[in-house]
């Protein structure tokens, strides 16, 4: 036994003690309370309390359901960063090539542009401490250049044409993240806004982009939450609110101990008038699926895509002392037909089977062929739900059901390039050829427009490609390779357009070939939307 081990009268005493110390709470909760006490104080060898009650909690979360969870003080500070729309930091865009910091933007108004970083520039030392040539980390080299508002960082840059070294000291600034990708017009009046995820700044994004692109002679608009999985509610009660009429209900949330809440429109949204089309996918979870399940519903808009995630349990973070933090699983998100949009878990099975089990229904799915054939995908009649307005049938049993199936495209998604992909070759190629080419590019196109018409992906920057595929271990394939080219082309072109702009032109040349968004545009365009909504919707 260690120094000092008490006695069995000092145990009992200290038993009964921590017994009257939790006199109000229940037996249950005493016994935990008694079980680490005696393991901290009397266990043959020291222990870690800190990591055993981690470890408890850790394991009490995973009996109850997939999404009850707790993370640790570092874990919960980088959770909340993109959800609360900024992080502190010098404000760059960047890419690690050949073991070296690649700037690729600077975010506009921010520390680094600022004090005359520009794209292009080599970041080799932070601090007098070498970053580059040294195998150090991302997440070592990200830790370096974060920090606190207020705080300065010297760094040594390379320049291309520049023969010193130059020297910069930033000084650390809030760095918005945004959480909307696009907003452009996609000709004959449709707009397309596409949404990563739903965070505090959300609301207020959205609701410029709509403002912006109906100056733009805006009437229809096409939604795009594919990927997106998530985020606050308000900010999905925020998005809704912009499209529906008001007291149209957008989702109620309902739990044992939470009683029924529901979340009505206001009535003042921008976008109240106009038809609209909603993209979704398997990745569209939580939020994504309270939006889309509120628009389908309430016969607002048409939703297309694939079957969404089905994440419809409602977490509630506590925060604790030592600033980490319990997400702790309170209620379920019911769409305004009264749809469950939570799929089905068995939380009777062990934690890790559960969550084994819950985690592979999208393989299950794929298996099954539900990406790829809109047949494979079967309800019961027991989860016919009517539309609240035109009695139109949907589906309850976890996720929403587009009104128009897309299916995966499987012709040009070959292992080769997905192993490209996997791999992360597309951006180092990326980089490396703005870096050598950024002049002669921002020469000859002035413009996104121009770049779009005129750019072709050259062989050369194919075989680039390759060589990297090759030194990765990715055996050739040239039937593979042959069916990926169109892709891999597209990819290429719309990352050099992202680094040479943003993400909206990365989007606007993805889109063009994004079956979802062609799908979205013929239901506007055919007279489809009308079919399915019928003439006089009180939306437009």
């Amino acid at each position: 036994m260690r120094s000092g081990a008490l006695t069995l009268i000092g145990l009992l005493t200290l038993v009964c003690t921590l017994t009257l110390q939790a006199q109000n709470s229940n037996q249950a909760l005493r016994k935990l309370q008694m079980a680490e006490f005696a393991i901290s104080h009397l266990y043959v060898d020291q222990v870690n309390e800190e990591q055993l009650v981690e470890e408890a909690i850790i394991r009490m979360l995973a009996k109850l359901d997939p999404h009850s969870a707790y993370s640790n003080a570092e874990e919960t500070k980088e959770l909340n960063e993109p959800l609360q729309g900024n992080f502190e930091g010098i404000g760059v865009q960047f890419q690690m090539i050949e073991d070296t910091l690649l700037v690729i933007q600077p975010v506009s108004g921010g520390p680094s542009e600022k004090v005359g970083m520009l794209a292009g520039d080599r970041i080799t030392a932070v601090n007098d401490t070498a970053i580059a040539g040294v195998k150090m980390s991302t997440e070592e080299i990200m830790r370096r250049l974060r920090g606190p508002k207020g705080t300065k960082v010297r760094l040594d840059i390379v320049r291309r044409g520049v023969n010193e070294i130059l020297h910069f000291t930033v000084v650390r600034d809030k760095i918005p993240i945004h959480s909307l990708d696009a907003a452009h017009m996609m000709g004959q009046g449709i707009g397309y806004i596409r949404i990563n995820r739903f965070a505090s700044s959300t609301g207020e994004e959205f609701t410029a982009a709509l403002t912006k692109l109906q100056a733009l002679g805006m009437k229809d608009l096409v939604l795009d939450l594919q990927g997106n999985g998530g985020g606050y509610l308000n900010a999905a009660i925020d998005l809704a609110n912009e499209v529906l009429n008001q007291k149209d209900l957008i989702v109620y949330t309902q739990g044992r101990a939470a009683r029924q809440s529901d979340f009505l429109a206001k009535g003042n949204g921008r976008f109240q008038r106009g038809r609209l089309v909603v993209l979704v996918d398997e990745y569209s979870a939580s939020a994504s699926e309270i939006v889309s399940g509120a628009i389908q519903d309430q016969d607002r808009g048409v939703v297309v895509g694939r079957r969404t995630f089905g994440k419809g349990l409602v977490q509630r973070p506590i925060d604790l002392p030592d600033g980490s933090m319990i997400r702790l699983t309170v209620a379920r998100y019911y769409t305004p037909a009264g749809r469950c949009i939570q799929k089905p878990y068995d939380n009777k099975a062990p934690g890790d089977e559960m969550l084994e089990s819950y985690h592979s229904d999208l393989i299950n799915r794929i298996n099954r062929g539900e990406l790829i054939h809109a047949d494979s995908i079967h309800f019961a009649d027991s989860l016919k739900v009517q539309t609240l307005k035109l009695g139109r049938t949907v589906y309850g049993g976890g996720g929403i059901m587009p009104d128009f199936f897309v299916p995966v495209d499987t012709a040009r998604y070959t292992p080769y390039h997905r192993q490209i992909a996997i791999k992360g070759l597309f951006n180092p190629c990326v980089a490396r050829y703005i870096e050598l080419h950024r002049k002669e590019l921002e020469r000859r196109y002035k413009n996104f427009e121009s770049y779009q018409k005129r750019f072709e992906v050259n062989e050369k920057l194919m075989a680039d490609l390759r060589e990297r595929a090759d030194a990765a271990g990715i055996a050739f394939d040239e039937a593979q390779y042959q069916r990926s080219k169109p892709l891999l082309e597209l990819q290429i072109k719309a990352l050099i357009a992202r680094d040479l702009w943003d993400m909206n032109e990365y989007y606007a040349i993805m889109n063009s070939s994004n079956e979802s968004v062609q799908q979205a545009i013929k239901v506007l365009t055919s007279g489809i939307y009308e079919q399915l909504l019928g003439q006089t919707s009180t939306y437009w």
